[in-house]
């Protein structure tokens, strides 16, 4: 499986938990940003660099973008949300150009038509909807887990009003 992490990788949690996670299940992660989109230093982490966004996009399995955070603008990393979605934005173009059997991934919150564009947010293979609502519920799990059973959570008096699993 071939993930292609594409944007804001130097600010992003997300970038940095899912390289973990995906490699650990035996992904190959490949980050595609604009050099002052990326860490400084990418020592010890399991991955490829491109800044080319239109050359890996046919070789990959999941093309999954990250927001642009309009509060980096002032930073003046990139020249222009227009010219980052240029280049590095997911057109309907540029989606056309990833396999039959690819899929389109972003976490959200969504700027469209800066990292992607309505047209490729709302494509059939675009599972951004399913992957936030599916979200929620894994968080809630791990935190369940985390806290421990409703009986440990019972005696603390901590799970009034919660749902029995």
């Amino acid at each position: 499986l071939r993930i292609g992490i594409i944007g804001d990788i130097q600010h992003s949690r997300v970038a940095r938990s899912d390289v973990d996670a995906f490699t650990k299940l035996g992904a190959e992660v490949v980050l595609v940003a604009p050099p002052t989109l990326l860490p400084p230093s990418l020592e010890g982490w399991p991955v490829t660099v491109t800044h080319d966004l239109d050359a890996v996009l046919p070789t990959l399995d999941v093309c999954y973008l990250l927001r642009m955070q309009r509060e980096r603008m002032d930073q003046a990393l990139v020249p222009s949300l227009r010219e980052y979605s240029q280049r590095w934005g997911l057109t309907p173009e540029r989606a056309d150009r990833l396999g039959d059997q690819a899929i389109i991934m972003h976490p959200g919150p969504m700027n469209r038509g800066v990292e992607i564009s309505p047209e490729a947010a709302d494509r059939p293979n675009a599972v951004i909807t399913e992957q936030v609502a599916n979200g929620v519920a894994v968080r809630q799990a791990a935190l369940f887990k985390l806290l421990g059973t409703s009986t440990q959570l019972d005696a603390l008096g901590a799970s009034e009003g919660t749902p029995k699993p």
